[in-house]
């Protein structure tokens, strides 16, 4: 905020984390709950959030039954695991952003741009493997012009936009957006006037708060940005929201973020909720509401054609398309994937691995076809693996592991001493025959395991022998795979040179 040359200073409220990455956590959190695959954010800006939806999920989505058909004795650890392994995974397959403003448009072209193949200053090991397309396109024009496009898509994002609208725009927004577009979803935030209490005490003079006074003179109110129209009270921003919901068919989920830091010595905390205030709108299904939608599309475009000085239509300002690999969807047969993660085990010298680490190593996960269901399942059908939830000495949330049976903990090579000894892992080639050796492990009707000692001709128990507390331990658990639940939409793409000119193939919304 602009000082406005005051004696007196506004109290300090900061926000951890950023107060801008807690409202695109609190969108991308809706959007994975609801398994949004096509998304238009309006007022994209710089692509901030757009730049986030292109990074590609690090696996698919469950694979069909005819794929993979369900286990018949899936037991709860399999269930659990894959349950938390797709839980916060989200996956965009169509994506949009719209803004008016023409420099920030060429920061959204260039940070959605696709990297260029085979580039030498990016290690091949690096880039993540994208197992689904994704088309994007990127916008030129006004919300209030209706783009025919955009009638049916999934999830329309506005964070932060409405309050920059004039008065005649913001009247269109809710029968352009909620009618002509009539999207299944609806995520919406703007700052909340009842939090900037927050910034003076409660008997500190008018000219104790900085920022911009109401440049509509409607109101005395101060607002956050010089740019903003108005900043509504909590009471204010409810009251329209359910007016909007009412009139278009559409519920509403009021929520907020963005806590100070900071105590309030005059304990508000509590009263002037939260600095950012949120909506999530879900479109209700049949009766009339269809056919009062349809009606919205063509009168909302039909109004703006004939208004002086209308807006131009919108304009295709970058259009661009990710390529899936190759490999996606043609995993290679379970037993040759439960082989692999064995071998690779046995080249790491490990007897227990974090799953996740498996996955990224890029000749598992290519083998699985990008599912890491058929990964699961291959270490669950292997008679040498087992997964496992542990917690690491480093980390108080558990995780998942991929465990060695014990039987075979002999094949694991010893760690190299000195260098000349052994001076990298060993090639597959000179490990024991894998097949051998698992071909040794039997099972009592008890379910223990017998493993066949070569040397001593006698069985021994294996898995069957170890303690309670060496066991399985099976829960509903959540996990954090490194890609981060509260949102991250500071993750930025790299620069990957100008933006393409415009144009690109047509497709609609489905």
């Amino acid at each position: 905020m602009s000082s406005r040359g005051s004696e007196v200073s506004e109290l300090a409220v900061t926000f951890h984390p950023a107060l801008y990455l807690q409202r695109r956590g609190w969108v991308l959190d809706i959007m994975r709950r609801e398994g949004v695959t096509e998304i238009l954010d309006i007022g994209c800006g710089e692509g901030e959030l757009l730049s986030c939806l292109c990074n590609p999920a690090p696996w698919l989505a469950p694979p069909p039954p005819d794929v993979l058909p369900p286990a018949t004795d899936a037991s709860p650890a399999e269930t659990d695991v894959l349950k938390e392994l797709h839980e916060w995974v989200l996956h965009p397959t169509r994506i949009a952003g719209l803004d008016i403003c023409k420099s920030e448009l060429e920061c959204a072209a260039r940070v959605t741009k696709p990297p260029e193949p085979d580039r030498d200053d990016v290690p091949w090991h690096s880039t993540p493997v994208r197992w689904e397309p994704l088309e994007v396109k990127i916008w030129e024009g006004s919300l209030e012009h209706v783009n025919a496009e955009y009638a049916g898509v999934e999830c329309i994002v506005a964070t932060e936009v409405i309050e920059h609208l004039p008065e005649h725009v913001l009247d269109r927004f809710a029968p352009v957006v909620f009618g002509a577009y009539h999207p299944r979803l609806v995520l919406l935030t703007t700052p909340s006037f009842t939090f900037n209490a927050r910034f003076t005490a409660p008997d500190a003079p008018y000219e104790a708060r900085s920022g911009w006074r109401d440049p509509t003179g409607r109101t005395d109110r101060i607002f956050r940005h010089h740019d903003h129209k108005f900043e509504w009270t909590v009471e204010e921003f409810e009251r329209w929201c359910q007016s909007v919901a009412g009139e278009w068919g559409y519920t509403v989920e009021i929520e907020g973020v963005g806590k100070a830091q900071e105590k309030d010595e005059w304990g508000r905390d509590d009263a002037l909720g939260w600095a950012t205030q949120c909506a999530a709108f879900t479109r209700i299904e049949g009766g009339d509401w269809v056919t009062k939608r349809a009606a919205a599309l063509w009168e909302a475009s039909d109004r703006l054609h004939a208004r002086t000085g209308s807006p131009g239509p919108h304009s295709l300002f970058a259009s661009h398309r990710f390529a899936a690999n190759d490999a996606s969807r043609s995993p290679k047969p379970l037993d040759v994937v439960g082989e692999l993660v064995l071998s690779k085990m046995l080249y790491h010298r490990e007897t227990s691995i974090a799953l996740n680490e498996i996955w990224f190593e890029r000749e598992v996960e290519l083998a699985c076809g990008g599912w890491i269901d058929w990964l699961v399942r291959a270490i669950q059908e292997h008679p040498g693996l087992a997964l496992r939830r542990t917690v690491l000495a480093s980390r108080i949330d558990p995780h998942w592991t991929i465990e060695l049976d014990p039987a075979l903990h002999h094949l694991v090579p010893p760690p190299a001493i000195r260098e000349d000894i052994w001076p990298s892992p060993p090639d597959t080639e000179e490990l024991t025959d894998l097949e051998e050796a698992v071909d040794m492990i039997g099972s009592r009707q008890d379910g223990s395991v017998l493993v066949k000692d070569a040397d001593l001709e006698t069985y021994e128990e294996g898995w069957g022998a170890e303690s309670e507390d060496a066991k399985t331990g099976w829960g509903n658990v959540q996990i954090d795979w490194g890609w981060g639940k509260a949102g991250g939409d500071g993750d930025r793409m790299p620069d990957f040179g100008a933006p393409e000119a415009s144009g690109g193939e047509t497709w609609t919304w489905g």
